[in-house]
């Protein structure tokens, strides 16, 4: 389980398994967000077995499920309220982390600058820079296009 952080209320992860679940508590998470969708991998593990490891562990967690390459707007804004009712820290995750942090991206462009969203990102080890038009549009929508200083 390789755990990433981009924010101090958010980490990201890879697939993790209902055995991390105690460990994921035990590191101070208060809730798990899975942007994984069921039955992409054959070797993962579904939601309703890592719900029920969490719950078990005092976890909250929800479903919020995105198709590899295909992260809308709307689930940015989705992903956003999540974050807003969940209690903190947060961990989601999907196969590698990447779809988590557009995920958060997305919820954020209107509120953080954008080179912090692109710099946070890239701590965690995740390339946004096929993102920044799409972040523009949504923190200026006069500013689209250009690039970023």
């Amino acid at each position: 389980m390789d755990i990433k952080l981009l924010t101090p209320v958010l980490s990201v992860a890879g697939q993790i398994s209902a055995a991390d679940l105690p460990a994921i508590a035990n590191a101070g998470f208060k809730s798990i967000v899975c942007n994984r969708p069921d039955g992409e991998g054959a070797d993962q593990t579904g939601f309703k077995e890592i719900e029920q490891a969490a719950q078990a562990a005092g976890l909250h967690t929800r479903y919020l499920p995105v198709e590899t390459g295909q992260v809308t707007d709307e689930q940015g804004v989705a992903f956003g309220q999540l974050m807003d009712e969940l209690p903190k820290p947060v961990l989601a995750y999907c196969r590698s982390g990447l779809r988590c942090t557009t995920l958060w991206a997305l919820a954020n462009a209107g509120q953080r600058p954008l080179p912090e969203i692109i710099e946070a990102a890239a701590r965690a080890g995740y390339d946004l820079k096929g993102l920044v038009h799409r972040l523009e549009r949504q923190q200026d929508p006069s500013r689209a296009g250009q690039s970023l200083p």
